[in-house]
């Protein structure tokens, strides 16, 4: 292997950017801010695509899918929506290149191919999707209309880092229309509910819940509800949202439907959506100085077995361990068996350990003669002695065990570093020499808002729906405050 990682408590960043480089998960591409996902770590995140795909269809929603590129007069026809995003957008504006005189082996723009209406290419969909919903909706029939759609999207972010924020990113987004309000606002708290189910239940991320403020809502949306999660570094990640539309879009593309009583109605709409931003939640909130800690849930192999040989009568060894690799799947365990001659054991050892397979069991000839093997795991890093007989369901019940203590670890830190604070010195002091999440009350203005934003880096992250009323005044100006809501700085 390798020279080691660079520690966390060090350069979080180097940490964070070198882990997913030897881990196998991501590289950069040669488009600026663009990355490649790589086979292990699109494994990882074709598990997360698995499993929420599986929850929204549980739930009513059919997949479809809507053109990567919206006319500019579609993205501008919901105001709101394309002044959000206006700075993050790409635009295509010819269709055709053509061989440069002037330089031999070169191409340029063809003049003559520039496009009628320029093409911007989806920072998001609610333009194309409802233009196209105009047409499938006439009645409270074809109502609700549940759909979301696999995708890519571009925002033309100025700083990127691998899966936390790149100029093209993968993502699901859902696109739902309705006859009334509380339906609509119904979908929306039910899909945050999934999502915050996905969390807490496969990524072994404790979340919380709640509302953003206007100034942290999403364009065109009249509330935007979100999960927010802790980093090990003490920051918050935003790690899904779901939107309230109202009718601003039914509004902005003229979407009505026929009530019951004949008379027409805007529909009402949510948007929500997740992103290959949940990689790097997975990665930040429980991996080590050592590489990656997965939740087995998600992990590409829940168990790794490495044969330990010794001269040259391994027959008997490798015959066992393919034996053991059959039993365990055969009993729903994801297995790799490594039994390349190219690399040695202890090279195995660290390679699995950087990739945070959940268990590894090693077996040589000795512990086939004492039909045992050695256990080590991956979240604790403790290795034991194991029977072989009746393995199959103790490895079940240990990726149960590893899958709630790694929950558990996050959850504890996130507690540890949680505090309440009353007067704007003692915020400002913790945001710089012990980061973390800081419940503080606010006076409810956008303006006392942006001073702190502006003053610490910190933002409201979120209003928690759980919070307990308590009114007080505003850490900042002394004003009425209804109650505390959750800052920290972010990513």
């Amino acid at each position: 292997m390798s020279k080691s990682l660079p520690k966390r408590s060090e350069d979080y960043s180097a940490w964070y950017n070198e882990l997913v480089k030897r881990a196998d998960l991501a590289e950069n591409s040669a488009v600026r801010g663009c990355m490649v996902i790589k086979p292990y770590g699109f494994a990882i995140w074709e598990k997360m695509q698995q499993t929420l795909d599986r929850m929204f269809k549980e739930t009513g929603h059919s997949n479809a899918y809507f053109p990567l590129f919206v006319p500019k007069s579609l993205f501008e026809a919901e105001e709101q929506n394309a002044e959000g995003f206006a700075k993050e957008c790409a635009i295509v504006t010819h269709y055709r290149l053509k061989a440069d005189p002037d330089k031999k082996g070169k191409l340029m723009v063809d003049p003559d191919a520039k496009l009628e209406e320029e093409l911007i290419v989806r920072p998001t969909s609610e333009a194309i999707i409802w233009n196209t919903y105009k047409g499938w909706i006439q009645s409270y029939r074809d109502l609700p209309l549940l759909i979301n759609q696999w995708a890519n999207v571009v925002r033309w972010e100025m700083r990127t880092r691998l899966f936390l924020r790149t100029a093209e990113f993968l993502w699901q987004e859902g696109h739902t229309a309705h006859a009334t309000k509380q339906e609509a606002m119904e979908e929306t708290t039910r899909m945050l509910d999934v999502y915050a189910e996905f969390a807490h239940d496969f990524l072994a991320l404790p979340v919380i819940k709640g509302i953003k403020t206007a100034n942290e809502r999403f364009a065109g949306a009249e509330e935007t509800f979100c999960i927010e999660a802790m980093m090990q570094d003490g920051k918050a990640l935003q790690a899904g949202t779901s939107h309230f539309l109202g009718q601003n879009f039914a509004k902005a593309f003229d979407v009505k439907f026929a009530d019951k009583s004949g008379g027409l109605e805007y529909v009402w709409g949510t948007s929500w959506g997740v992103s290959t931003r949940l990689m790097g939640a997975l990665i930040m909130a429980h991996s080590d100085d050592n590489g990656l800690v997965l939740p087995p849930k998600l992990a590409p192999w829940q168990v790794v077995i490495v044969p330990v040989v010794f001269g040259n009568d391994n027959e008997a060894l490798y015959a066992r361990c393919k034996e053991l690799k059959a039993s365990l799947q055969k009993a729903g365990i994801s297995v790799m068996l490594d039994d390349r001659d190219t690399q040695k054991p202890g090279w195995k050892f660290a390679e699995y350990e950087l990739k945070g397979v959940p268990v590894r069991l090693a077996i040589g000839n000795r512990d086939l003669q004492n039909n045992s093997v050695e256990l080590a795991r991956r979240d604790t890093l403790e290795k034991s002695m194991v029977s072989l007989d009746g393995i199959e369901d103790y490895i079940k019940n240990l990726l149960d065990e590893i899958q709630t203590n790694i929950y558990q670890k996050a959850l504890n830190f996130r507690e540890k570093q949680t505090r309440i604070v009353d007067d704007y010195a003692t915020f400002q002091r913790l945001l710089d020499e012990d980061p973390g999440f800081i419940l503080a009350h606010w006076d409810g203005t956008p303006e006392t808002e942006e001073k702190i934003k502006n003053e610490t880096k910190a933002t409201i992250r979120c209003i928690p729906l759980e919070r307990e009323e308590e009114p007080g005044t505003c850490m900042v100006t002394g004003n009425p405050s209804a109650g505390r809501v959750l800052f920290a700085r972010a990513y």
